[in-house]
């Protein structure tokens, strides 16, 4: 029996995209989550590679250590709006297909409905075109 070793390949920070950077920064900040675990997650291999990213890409003021948010750099704006575009095009997509599986339906019981009132001849859907009583009371 053979065990196959693993290979160990440095990664450097052009390995990763800077979606991806952004991905795991909104995670550290929007979550309780350690360094250590987010390097554990996502495979990261460096110790202080999510700490450098956080202090490049987020929101908190390291330079003055204020709570107050940074302002976006137009990089990271774009990147927002970038994902959020692509999130509202699967959205889209999906919402398509829902509605066109809707419309099948919709199709398949008219036609079930012109089925059952040939066969039993009988009104199946309300007629639309009746007056309404004039003598209801409010």
């Amino acid at each position: 029996m053979e065990q196959k070793e693993s290979q160990y390949v440095k990664r450097t920070q052009k390995d990763y995209s800077m979606s991806f950077k952004l991905s795991v920064v909104r995670e550290y900040e929007t979550t309780n989550i350690s360094y250590a675990a987010l390097d554990k997650k996502y495979g990261i291999q460096g110790k202080h590679t999510i700490a450098e990213w956080v202090r490049k890409y987020g929101n908190f003021d390291y330079e003055n250590k204020t709570d107050k948010e940074m302002p976006k750099t137009k990089e990271q704006e774009l990147m927002e709006l970038r994902e959020k575009i692509k999130y509202l095009e699967r959205k889209n997509a999906r919402l398509e297909q829902e509605l066109e599986q809707k419309d099948h339906k919709v199709a398949i019981f008219d036609m079930l409905i012109n089925i059952a009132e040939e066969e039993y001849k009988i009104d199946i859907r309300k007629n639309s075109s009746a007056e309404q009583s004039k003598n209801t009371k409010k």
